[in-house]
């Protein structure tokens, strides 16, 4: 069957991409901040955690999915905090048909009056989901547009759906420099295995290209390419049920493994992607 997509208007009157490629994988993408919140694999099942207390609208974070984290990661910077990437509204380019059976939808975002009064800078992103039997593969691009010079952080803050963080582990860390955003201090990964036994949210600097995320015989193989670190999250309870648009026990159901550049902010000079 050829590849399909569809634009309808969806939770807060918000518009998404139902995306489905030639061999029935599946993606759903809002326009709401190129915001991917549903990725099923060909014959398979959901594959991202999307909270069912998310909030869809105007100005708003999704909680769930993949939010697209820029110019700046966290609170570390001088600007807002994960950036405006994720609540500001992008423009769907088109969707086609590419090798290995696949289909890819692209995204952009272009600098705008409110985005220039959070962050100074005329530039061009842009997000394109590729879908095809058991893979999705997500790009991000920066074009600097502007005049001057500037610099960036980043991270695709993927939600993977689990159904016990308690029985999740992440493999092939060991080694790795991480700063613990919990205690507020640098650590190396000991142990063969990084395990959810309360708070996680550590950024591993430099970490290997692929990771596995296992939970039982269940595994998802994580590959990242230009996107040296690497952000696990989960909030355990007590931080959980503070989180607004979290329904009870949610945390339980997520892992968050998110391809990011941190460390080294990107650099670009004008006219460089």
């Amino acid at each position: 069957m050829p590849f399909s997509s569809e634009l309808i208007t969806a939770s807060g009157s918000l518009s998404k991409i139902l995306l489905t490629s030639p061999d029935n994988a599946r993606a759903e993408i809002y326009l709401h901040g190129a915001h991917l919140t549903s990725w099923i694999p060909a014959g398979g099942e959901e594959q991202l955690f999307l909270s069912r207390k998310s909030e869809f609208r105007p100005g708003a974070a999704i909680r769930g999915g993949v939010p697209i984290i820029f110019p700046q990661f966290s609170n570390l910077g001088l600007f807002m905090r994960h950036g405006f990437a994720r609540i500001t509204p992008w423009a769907f380019v088109d969707a086609e048909a590419v090798a290995d059976n696949a289909v890819a939808a692209t995204f952009q975002l272009r600098d705008s009056d409110a985005t220039r009064k959070i962050w100074p800078y005329s530039f061009l992103a842009e997000f394109t989901a590729t879908l095809s039997g058991q893979r999705l593969k997500m790009s991000f691009a920066v074009t600097n547009n502007d005049s001057n010079p500037f610099s960036f952080t980043s991270a695709l803050h993927t939600y993977f759906r689990v159904t016990d963080v308690g029985k999740t582990v992440i493999e092939n860390l060991r080694g790795v420099r991480y700063r613990d955003q919990v205690l507020g201090k640098d650590e190396v990964q000991s142990k063969a295995s990084l395990k959810f036994n309360g708070e996680v949210n550590r950024i591993y600097f430099n970490a290997p290209p692929r990771l596995s995320l296992r939970e039982g015989n269940r595994v998802t193989e994580i590959q990242a390419t230009g996107f040296p670190d690497v952000v696990v999250w989960n909030p355990d309870a007590k931080n959980g049920a503070a989180l607004s648009d979290l329904e009870p026990e949610g945390y339980r159901r997520f892992v968050c493994v998110e391809a990011a550049v941190i460390g080294m902010p990107v650099s670009l000079a004008p006219g460089e992607s």
